[in-house]
């Protein structure tokens, strides 16, 4: 990632776009570990409306570029060459493409989605001016990146130095031909040549008319500079204020762009927050059916138990039944066996095959005889 790359990606975006690209480009960039440049980065400011137009106008018709640039050069070069005719030629030219060109950034503006309005127009025109006048803003125009539109010098820079010197008459000059006059006079005289009345008479006239143009001439170098010296004074008075707008506006800028990167934070805030919030009302129902599932899952534990309770009561019912049917059981089995064994007893001593005797009495012995 390199600064300029990333410098004509943001300044190509609408303004509304700027700080939440730059501040994403930064974060990429402290995270690739590279400090100095996420700073920087950090660093670029907020194109206005008015710029970001004059920029769009540089990347969507680069075609006008070098021809705007090259008539800044040309006006130039007219007032160094003090070209009446050429100025007045250039001076039209330049009212009209300014004005082109300003109607074309609106609507490539308007086409972007952002409209123009009067003040936008008039410091898109202010650019395009500054960049005719001044070849330095004429190249960072060119650029594409700036942040804030540029001020538009009076005139052409360099052309009152140039030519303010060479304007300006000698006085030393014209009192050194009145002396070289006055001298060639006095040759004249030291010669011996003889001068007629009329003679005399014309040169007076004539050095009369020569002294009356030097004041003339004198007191208009006078004027001129006195006008100079005001023209000077006003222009540092308005170097002056254009300085301390030119850093009211740059206050402005840091202000605005202070007021963007907070509201930028409030809405990333405001985001988090809903997202928070959702979670918490996903949470609040994942908890509802939680606690739902809570109690189905208790009410299903106890009539777990119940059935389980009952399936151990009927459980000792039929392990008591189970015993008492035993019981009964045994004791049948025993009632039986015993009947059973006396039974078998009997029997026993009847088919034995002893004879059984017989008790012989009283009674017997007598019968035994009959």
């Amino acid at each position: 990632m390199e600064l300029d790359a990333v410098a004509d990606e943001l300044y190509g975006l609408p303004p509304r776009d700027f700080t939440a690209a730059r501040d994403r480009r930064a974060k990429e960039a402290r995270s690739a570990g590279d400090g100095e440049l996420a700073a920087r980065i950090r660093g670029l400011r907020r194109p206005t409306l008015a710029a970001w137009a004059s920029n769009l106008l540089v990347r969507e018709a680069p075609g006008e570029t070098g021809p705007l640039l090259r008539l800044g050069q040309a006006l130039r070069n007219a007032h160094q060459e003090l070209d009446g005719a050429q100025l007045r030629e250039l001076s039209a030219r330049q009212h009209q493409v300014i004005s082109a060109l300003a109607r074309q950034a609106a609507e490539l503006a308007e086409r972007e989605g952002q409209r123009l309005g009067e003040a936008a127009r008039r410091e898109v025109e202010q650019t395009l001016h500054a960049a005719l006048a001044d070849p330095d803003a004429g190249e960072e125009w060119a650029r594409g990146r700036l942040a804030k539109p540029l001020t538009a010098t009076v005139g052409f820079p360099g052309v009152a130095a140039e030519t303010g010197p060479t304007s300006r008459p000698s006085g030393g000059g014209k009192r050194n031909g009145s002396r070289e006059r006055d001298g060639s006079r006095g040759r004249t005289r030291t010669g011996g040549t003889a001068r007629s009345g009329t003679a005399r008479a014309g040169t007076a006239r004539s050095g009369g008319r020569a002294r009356d143009g030097e004041e003339k001439r004198g007191s208009a170098v006078a004027d001129l500079d006195v006008a100079r010296t005001r023209r000077r004074e006003r222009q540092q008075r308005l170097d002056e204020a254009r300085a301390r707008a030119e850093e009211a506006e740059r206050e402005l800028g840091a202000r605005t762009d202070d007021r963007d990167e907070a509201r930028d934070a409030a809405d990333r805030a405001e985001e988090r927050q809903r997202q928070a919030e959702r979670q918490a009302e996903e949470l609040a129902r994942q908890l509802k059916e939680a606690e739902s599932e809570h109690r189905t899952a208790r009410d299903a534990t106890r009539k777990a138990r119940e059935r389980l309770r009952e399936a151990e009561r009927e459980t000792r019912e039929a392990r008591r039944r189970y015993e008492n049917a035993a019981s009964r059981a045994d004791r049948l089995a025993r009632q039986s066996g015993g009947a059973a064994g006396d039974s078998s007893s009997g029997g026993r001593k009847r088919g034995s095959g002893k004879p059984v005797r017989k008790k012989t009495g009283s009674g017997g012995s007598g019968a035994g005889k009959k």
